[in-house]
């Protein structure tokens, strides 16, 4: 569908705009961060494992393809910013814009964790607040006071689910750099708040998801690899709920929560965990038994993110909770991730001169 509305787009589209600016920039894929949040989870998977030379190099490229997908943007933001509102406003291609917050956390994340630099993290953990209220509150006004409005089947994917993926980004950062802050109760507070309107998110949609999945039909090209958020939604909600339960003790007003926060923690595992067989079934269908190549895509990126954060988030929640035998769940995902992420990285390499060639024509 995305296709469809950029091919409308450059058919629409004036002589003297096309000569100014590249196609490929106008009709760019709005979620390309998703690319900066696998290659940031990856990277924290692999700190936990103790390969920090890998961690720290992933960070680097992490940190260089943040400012340049930021610079795409602005860039594609000059070039017609209808384009991308109206995007933003699209069913379809709306949620990805989301991958912008959760990319924006991630990064935070490993600023954090890799390099210890709270102050920067602190200042992304505040553009990623005002980020998820510009994005997330843009696209859900924008389709809810749509006046056409496509059928479920045609309006939702697993992207949707980057509400929740968003949300509990800013929540986990947010648990992070709270000292960083003058109220550092404040900002767990708000973590907190967050944590649980990202379960609400979650709850809502999947709803929806799995009701178009059981009694819609479904082709080979509606199973897009973002459906795999299904189990990244909850996995890093259960890494923000572990987060959470582990700077309880220090405030009063999340230790009267605290086995209300353990309890929805390991809910939110077991989910995650629950969809990664299915998850499997509907990958090995759409790719072995109907023929689907695996050609680069960059939604494949959305398939990396899950894998690495289910890897991140029971790591977590196995130390939080002194449950060493989940460990070698955590070690297998992470390695599971690292492959994904390769593969996925080697396809994008590939891509670039193909590209360069359509740009250059």
């Amino acid at each position: 569908m995305y296709a469809k509305r950029s091919a409308a787009r450059s058919v629409r589209a004036s002589p003297a705009h096309i000569s100014s600016v590249p196609t490929s920039l106008r009709n760019a894929f709005p979620g390309y961060f998703a690319l900066v949040m696998a290659t940031g989870i990856v990277s924290i998977a692999l700190a936990d494992q103790g390969f920090a030379a890998a961690a720290w190099t992933l960070f680097a490229i992490d940190a260089i393809a943040y400012v340049l997908l930021w610079g795409c943007g602005f860039a594609r933001l000059a070039a017609g910013v209808r384009d991308v509102v109206g995007d933003l406003a699209d069913h379809r291609a709306g949620p990805a814009f989301l991958t912008i917050v959760a990319g924006t956390g991630v990064l935070g994340v490993q600023c954090v964790r890799l390099a210890q630099w709270p102050i920067v993290a602190a200042a992304l953990w505040l553009a990623s607040v005002a980020l998820w209220f510009l994005l997330l509150y843009g696209f859900f006004a924008a389709v809810t006071l749509a006046e056409a409005k496509p059928r479920l089947e045609h309006g939702i994917d697993g992207s949707w689910l980057l509400a929740t993926v968003a949300t509990e980004a800013v929540a986990v950062l947010g648990t992070l750099v709270a000292d960083a802050f003058p109220r550092p109760d404040a900002v767990v507070f708000a973590s907190l708040m967050l944590f649980l309107a990202g379960a609400m998110l979650y709850i809502v949609v999947i709803g929806l998801i799995f009701f178009r999945w059981t009694f819609r039909p479904m082709d080979v090209h509606g199973m897009t690899p973002t459906y795999w958020i299904n189990m990244g939604a909850v996995a890093i909600t259960t890494l923000a709920g572990a987060r959470i339960g582990e700077v309880a003790a220090r405030y009063p007003f999340v230790a009267e929560l605290e086995h209300f926060v353990a309890g929805f923690t390991l809910f939110f595992w077991a989910t995650g965990t629950w969809w990664i067989p299915l998850l499997v079934v509907v990958f090995a269908w759409r790719h072995l038994r109907h023929g689907e190549g695996l050609r680069y895509d960059p939604r494949y990126w959305s398939l990396v993110f899950p894998l690495g954060m289910y890897s991140v988030a029971t790591y977590a929640y196995a130390h939080a909770n002194k449950l060493s035998f989940l460990m070698p769940v955590a070690r297998i995902a992470g390695e599971l991730a690292v492959v994904a992420w390769a593969l996925t990285a080697l396809g994008l390499v590939r891509q670039l001169p193909a590209l360069r060639a359509r740009r250059a024509a």
